[in-house]
């Protein structure tokens, strides 16, 4: 089964495609070199060199991506200096680029039990200090834990006015 699309949206038929939210964060984040940037800065990561070495991407890729993602405001970047070397920049996540931590997880918990064989991934994510393990996945803003088919995709804004399409 799978979730129910409501109201305006029950005839697919119709939808506007050409600005999905999905496809769009695609555009923005959907590189593996991307992810991995990502990965790190969540990881404590802030530093080209860093980011370079513990990605394994080229400098040019990673000089590309974290542009890229600064530009579309995940990073900001702060200079620094080290004594007696020259000023360099470090890449520090945004709201926005913090806002993207169940996204990313979500995908670490989907390899490991998907990917990594009976006994998951190299990783887990808990909780610090209880040591529970974190659990990405549907909820309510009240917190209620919800399976695929309890989900129902409803229309926002012009889409919920039949008019405007």
């Amino acid at each position: 089964m799978s979730l129910t699309f409501e109201g305006v949206l029950a005839d697919r038929s119709t939808w506007r495609l050409e600005n999905c939210s999905i496809g769009k964060s695609m555009d923005v984040i959907g590189t593996r070199s991307s992810m991995l940037i990502l990965r790190e800065a969540f990881y404590g990561t802030t530093r080209f060199d860093d980011f370079a070495r513990r990605t394994k991407i080229t400098d040019a890729i990673v000089a590309t991506r974290l542009k890229e993602l600064t530009d579309i405001g995940l990073f900001v970047r702060r200079p620094y200096q080290e004594p007696g070397k020259r000023s360099r920049h470090e890449y520090l996540l945004t709201e926005k680029g913090r806002d993207l931590v169940p996204a990313v997880f979500a995908l670490m918990q989907w390899g490991n039990k998907h990917l990594q064989g009976e006994g998951g991934g190299p990783l887990r994510l808990v909780e610090r200090g209880t040591g529970e393990p974190v659990v990405i996945g549907p909820r309510t803003a009240s917190g209620r834990d919800l399976e695929l088919e309890d989900l129902a995709i409803v229309a926002h804004g012009d889409w919920a006015d039949p008019q405007s399409g």
